[in-house]
């Protein structure tokens, strides 16, 4: 008889190309958040650490027998869905765990509680990079995490964009969680790996961390109540709306998988963010304005002839690429001028 290594070889697959549409790494001015001043919204902030300092999913994020299957009856296809899936999910939330451990060292001396806050974050974003990462790992690939936070390029965003595009991202990331829990709760036959069972807790993380940016944009008034506040929230708000639904056009077939129509799935979560927001910003779309996801499917077709046409050398191929880069940005500028609906709370007001 032959002895046999059962363990299996994990392949550390090679970063994906950086486009305009994959999760990126940030970084700030660390100064600035430094001397923020959270005092009129100090309570709520430290309501919302302490709900972190209980840490309610230390146990969560432990995988069981099921976990143990061979995934090899997934079709070639259907493997690479997954595999994408899983890299661009742990991509983005370890660019999260990089990102909130870098603010949370900066302001340990100058602001103890937002760092106790955003250590805690780090935690959860790290706990799902890691779990995440271990699933690749069922498909024989893995990520060198280590390597991407060397050789990744790093974006700067200025403080307040962090904090409007952050509070968005997590708000997004819980609907999108929490929206697929709910489905495969209904229709079980469809939920072909058991990571999907974890998204109920999980999206409970995500939920938090938006709090505690709303919070921390609540402090800051200025961020809330101005003229420039109400263009900075629709502008960051319709960046999530469209990256999700041009992201998501590209892999219907992932949601296919599950049992959902990519589309139907994205204007659900759209809606749900949309609502979410409302509940902080001083300003949010009408999503059941007739233009809406009109315009959202414009520049979604625009996408896909940009991306087909990278792929051709076809006749006229600048031409083309031209009016297709017309119509998104015809779009995109449409969709930011519709009307919007006016949020009247106590910290927009000046």
């Amino acid at each position: 008889m032959i002895a046999t290594n059962s363990k299996k070889l994990i392949e550390i697959k090679d970063p994906s190309k950086e486009t305009l549409l994959t999760p990126r790494f940030y970084t700030t001015n660390f100064k600035e958040i430094c001397e923020l001043d959270i005092s009129s919204n100090k309570e709520e902030i430290e309501s919302i650490v302490e709900e972190f300092r209980l840490d309610y999913n230390r146990d969560h994020f432990i995988r069981d027998k099921e976990f143990l299957t061979s995934w090899n009856f997934f079709d070639t296809t259907t493997e690479n869905i997954f595999i994408e899936f899983l890299e661009r999910s742990c991509t983005a939330e370890f660019s999260g765990f990089l990102l909130y451990k870098e603010i949370s060292r900066n302001l340990k001396k100058f602001n103890p509680l937002l760092a106790e806050g955003f250590s805690f974050m780090a935690r959860d974003e790290a706990r799902h990079a890691g779990f995440l990462n271990k699933a690749m790992s069922d498909f024989n690939i893995s990520l060198d995490l280590g390597f991407l936070t060397k050789t990744r390029k790093y974006t700067f965003f200025a403080p307040k964009f962090i904090y409007y595009a952050t509070y968005l991202s997590e708000k997004i990331g819980y609907w999108r969680y929490i929206t697929i829990y709910r489905h495969l709760e209904k229709n079980p036959n469809y939920r072909i790996y058991p990571l999907f069972r974890f998204f109920e807790s999980w999206c409970q993380d995500e939920n938090r961390h938006g709090d505690f940016f709303a919070a921390l944009l609540k402090s800051q008034k200025e961020l809330l109540n101005s003229f420039e506040s109400k263009l900075w929230c629709k502008f960051f708000l319709l960046s999530v709306f469209v990256t999700m639904y041009l992201n998501d056009s590209q892999r219907s077939e992932f949601y296919s998988t599950i049992g959902l129509d990519a589309k139907q799935f994205d204007k659900h979560v759209i809606r749900k963010t949309n609502q979410s927001a409302g509940t902080v910003f001083p300003v949010i779309y009408d999503t059941e304005h007739p233009a809406f996801f009109e315009l959202l499917d414009q520049c979604e077709i625009a996408n896909s002839q940009l991306i087909f046409l990278e792929k051709e050398n076809a006749p006229l191929k600048v031409f083309k690429k031209f009016f297709a880069y017309f119509s998104m940005i015809s779009g995109l500028i449409q969709l930011y001028l519709l009307p919007t609906i006016e949020m009247k709370y106590i910290w927009t007001e000046k």
